[in-house]
């Protein structure tokens, strides 16, 4: 063997023993070391067993620990479950708390409410108070009533009262404007019957203005005493006459502003002139109208420009005068200042004022006054369509001729 091939084998050998392979004459020491690494290998594989045994026995010992603590007196141990349910039931009292807490915490919002309750209910009753009120007021036609309301009503009163006082007409006996005129100046603070039963005669003496703007002051004053205030009318009688006479040449104005200008005429005297005497639509707002339109809540003015302004506005223009006659005529007949004839009323379930006065319907019958209570009228010469009887002269005086207007 030359240098060369001891030197090759012998570096072969080294590589055999560094790696642990079996030199080439074959020892076993090389081929046992793996064999020894492999059961240290498995040894953990091994071990994992006796770890998983040795963890169940302790949790037996633990479980056999806890059920002797539980059942002292060695009955048959209940599982797990029995133990979830006994710290349940130990839960319930604290849910029970906690529950009680709650209702007690709800307790005084209960009695909050409670407390509450009353007061909504209080506050109920005054808004079903006011709901009342204020329907009561919608049918009564106060302030709270539309204007379209109002008129409805307003046009329903008319129409009663036409169906009742189909002969309404003006209570003063006259043949002329200049007639008229006079008589409505001689109204003021009396009856027309009064006024009726005194005319005849002073239109006689004076049946002109001129005639009577120079007349005898206290002649004059006599013929008119019966009407009272006979000095004051017997001046404003003399001042219109005059007026007539000198400013618009002895004819009766047809206008309302030339009318107020002649002494003792207002409005109320202007309408009625030019209403009666000249077919010009007017309400004529006396006493028994403004008394009437506010029983009735078409106004709750007292004012007679502003009662006469509000009934104008509920109106058809065409219906002011006659509108004006039939209610002086119900408020002279049945709906008195002092004791309306409540009882008697024929448009009694038109009026929001109903029960203010007589209701029950004999008692009521005895206050109803002219026709409608079986006596002569107020007109000495009334309509021929009047269904009552001509009222009577004054004594001593002799009746009047002439036809009527």
């Amino acid at each position: 063997m030359t240098a060369t091939e001891d030197s090759a084998v012998s570096e072969r050998e080294a590589a055999k023993r560094a790696t642990g392979s079996p030199s080439a004459a074959g020892e076993p020491t090389a081929k046992k070391a793996p064999a020894k690494k492999a059961p240290a290998k498995k040894a953990p594989a091994k071990r994992a067993p006796a770890k998983k045994t040795a963890a169940r026995k302790a949790a037996d010992a633990r479980a056999t620990a806890e059920q002797a603590a539980a059942e002292p007196t060695g009955k048959p141990a209940a599982k797990k479950a029995p133990a979830a349910e006994k710290a349940a039931p130990k839960k319930a009292p604290a849910a029970k708390k906690s529950a009680a807490k709650k209702a007690t915490a709800d307790k005084p919002a209960a009695k909050k409410t409670a407390a509450k309750k009353p007061a909504a209910k209080k506050a109920t009753a005054p808004k079903t108070a006011a709901g009342k009120t204020a329907a009561k007021k919608q049918s009564s036609g106060t302030s709270t009533e539309s204007q379209a309301s109002k008129s409805r009503r307003a046009a329903r009163i008319n129409e009663a009262l036409a169906d009742v006082y189909y002969y309404a007409h003006p209570e003063l006996d006259f043949e002329n404007p200049f007639e008229l005129l006079v008589a409505t100046v001689l109204s003021a603070q009396t009856t027309d019957l009064r006024v009726n039963q005194s005319t005849p005669a002073l239109f006689a003496a004076y049946p002109t203005p001129e005639d009577m703007a120079a007349a005898d002051p206290e002649e004059l004053e006599e013929l008119i005493r019966p009407t009272g205030f006979f000095r004051a009318k017997a001046k404003s009688l003399l001042g219109l006459s005059a007026a007539l006479r000198d400013e618009f040449g002895g004819e009766v104005p047809g206008t309302v502003d030339e009318l107020v200008t002649l002494p003792g005429v207002g409005r109320k005297t202007a309408f009625v002139v030019l209403g009666n005497a000249f077919g010009v639509p007017g309400l004529t707002v006396d006493t028994h109208f403004g008394r009437l339109v506010r029983r009735w809540k078409l106004t709750e003015q007292t004012d007679a420009v502003k009662v006469e302004q509000e009934i104008d506005a509920l109106l058809p223009k065409s219906e002011w005068t006659m509108f004006s006659h039939r209610t002086i005529f119900h408020g002279r007949r049945i709906c008195h200042s002092r004791k309306p004839a409540c009882g008697a009323c024929p448009i009694a379930e038109l009026c929001p004022s109903y029960g203010e006065g007589e209701t029950d319907p004999e008692k009521a019958r005895k206050l109803l006054k002219y026709e409608m209570g079986g006596q002569p009228g107020q007109r000495l010469k009334p309509p021929a369509d009047y269904p009552g009887q001509p009222a009577p002269p004054l004594p001593s005086r002799a009746p009047a001729t002439g036809a009527a207007r």
